[in-house]
């Protein structure tokens, strides 16, 4: 059998593949096998819509990693077995490794650390690029030696690079002061002139929210910074650190400044967002301020104390209690925790989304975190989702699932859960007019419509203001129906009312199933005429078909489209 395929692009990551059967299909469950920007890929369509006609929605990062988010993970310890170990539970989470491979001795001079060939080639099967980092492990006098060195330093890095088939290297230096940062930049620079222009050359850079142009935050010149290098790795955490007071690792809001200041500099393509996979603990007594955690230990922690954890509204981070007590045998880093209360602050696989999501609403490179082996393994299962602006689990194969991540972010559409959105879930009235009021911009102290089934209903003050707007209206018998599905025609009626469009009459609109006397008739004849609303392949409308939360989103999005 033939085929005739043809690629039509839907958003940023996402195609849609319409095939057309030449002599007829007989199954919906066939491969292809196309040649697509110069490499082969494998596409499954699984959806009939028409007899001799498929039509599927297919992610893009499936067509070509090219299109999917930078995503890299700092390396800091670990056998490399253990390493391996790492990057199998990370389920392809990430496609750039900064291991510990480049150091700096007492002259700041380059130190090299064992480097496995076989390792390296290891990760390059895996498609896994390998870019070490160079670090002064925030000793400052072998910081300032390096930046007194930095033309025989580039040049033996570029050497190693050349000699291990590593693919570039990411310099972080930190904790020297503005007394280097022309050097800072200048070490940079040259790397960029020795290294191949195909390999890595990046720069991590400390969180500035505040502007601060002295001390450590000085020696990084973001503007210089950023036109010589690949990209800057801002490393937004640390808002409160190891001897500091208690508080969150990366609120949303720090990171969110942290990543205005740089694009007051910095083009949003060169800017990949720092996550932290650690926390910091504080005692009550005083005695540990501030000290690394990693997340694994945490939940260590809280299991064997039972201690509690909570998000923290203000800041999109955990904050948790424990008590260690006689029998809690408790380990940080080495060291046992003695009997007291403490107090921790770390970010989980719930926060990390808030940080992600910043990704995508500022357009950014990309996202990378400190460090791999130190997270909990729940991260990876949505790590990816959620770097690319794909939040929830079950939207990823929905035919709607980037118009759910636009309304999701505009806040007109929330998750039935933390991970889930029941795309295909018939939208209720009560969620319609919680929806509506959202979009809207709908808010009022005191709504005043009353109805006699939606007193304590999660969603009854906006069941309220969306009737005294006159954008929903209730049953002639006092009730609303607030768990009552919204069928195609209601919808069409509700939002008819709201965007007041007017049909023109350039296109004739009729279907069977639609009759001129049909209380909807001339709400859906107007929006079918301005585009919002299009029936099925069939002709028919489907006028008391239920209305599913996806095609809201559909709908919702489609509103923004049709205004431009």
């Amino acid at each position: 059998m033939y085929y005739q395929f043809k690629l039509e692009p839907i958003s940023r990551d996402t195609y849609d593949v319409l095939i057309l059967p030449r002599y007829g299909v007989e199954s919906s469950d066939v491969e292809f096998s196309l040649e697509l920007f110069g490499k082969p890929v494998n596409i499954r369509m699984v959806t009939l819509l028409l007899t001799g006609i498929l039509s599927v929605s297919i992610p893009f990062s499936k067509l070509t990693d090219a299109n999917s988010r930078y995503s890299m993970t700092y390396l800091s310890y670990g056998s490399f077995d253990k390493q391996l170990e790492y990057v199998a539970m990370s389920n392809g989470g990430f496609s750039v490794l900064s291991p510990s491979y480049f150091n700096l001795t007492r002259e700041g001079n380059l130190q090299l650390e064992e480097i496995s060939p076989g390792y390296v080639d290891a990760m390059h099967r895996k498609n896994v690029k390998i870019v070490p980092f160079l670090s002064n492990h925030w000793d400052r006098a072998v910081g300032n030696k390096a930046m007194q060195n930095v033309e025989t330093l580039a040049q033996d890095i570029a050497v190693a690079i050349d000699t291990y088939n590593l693919d570039g290297v990411n310099v972080d230096i930190e904790n020297v002061t503005h007394e280097y940062r022309d050097a800072y930049t200048k070490l940079v620079r040259l790397l960029r002139e020795k290294i191949p222009k195909h390999k890595e050359v990046s720069v991590a850079v400390a969180a500035n929210p505040n502007g601060w142009n002295l001390g450590w935050h000085g020696s990084y010149d973001y503007e210089a910074l950023g036109k010589v290098a690949d990209h800057i790795f801002i490393m937004a955490y640390d808002e409160h650190y190891n001897g500091g007071e208690v508080g969150p690792v990366a609120s949303v809001s720090f990171v969110e400044k942290s990543i205005q200041y740089a694009l007051r500099y910095v083009p949003k393509e060169k800017i990949v967002l720092g996550v932290p996979f650690f926390g910091r603990i504080w005692s009550d007594d005083g005695s540990i301020r501030g000290v690394g955690i990693t997340n694994k230990q945490i939940k260590s922690a809280l299991q064997k104390t039972g201690g509690i954890s909570k998000i923290d509204g203000t800041s999109k981070s955990v904050t948790a209690r424990l008590t260690v007590g006689n029998n809690h045998s408790v380990t940080v880093n080495g060291q046992k925790l003695k009997p007291g209360k403490y107090t921790v602050w770390y970010d989980n696989s719930d926060t990390l989304k808030y940080k992600l999501s910043l990704v995508d609403k500022y357009g950014l490179k990309g996202a990378g975190s400190w460090s791999v082996g130190q997270e909990t393994r729940d991260v990876w299962d949505y790590y990816s989702l959620w770097l690319n602006g794909k939040y929830f689990s079950d939207t990823f194969s929905h035919f709607a699932k980037d118009d759910i991540i636009v309304t999701n972010q505009k806040g007109w559409m929330e998750g039935t859960s933390q991970h889930t959105f029941s795309p295909s879930d018939g939208l209720t009235r009560g969620q319609a007019a919680a929806i509506l009021c959202r979009y809207l911009d709908l808010n009022e102290p005191s709504p005043k419509a009353e109805f006699s089934d939606i007193f304590g209903h999660w969603a009854e003050k906006e069941i309220r203001l969306a009737a005294d707007f006159g954008v929903l209206k209730g049953y002639p018998d006092g009730t609303f129906q607030p768990n009552r599905a919204v069928t195609r025609e209601e919808i069409a009626v509700i939002l008819q009312r709201i965007l007041q469009y007017e049909y023109t009459g350039e296109k004739a609109v009729s279907f069977p199933d639609v009759s001129q006397d049909r209380w909807s008739y001339n709400e859906i004849t107007a929006l079918i005429g301005s585009g919002l609303l299009t029936g099925y392949p069939d002709n028919t409308f489907r006028p008391e078909q239920y209305l599913s939360r996806g095609e809201m989103a559909h709908l919702l999005r489609k509103t923004l489209q049709l205004k431009r």
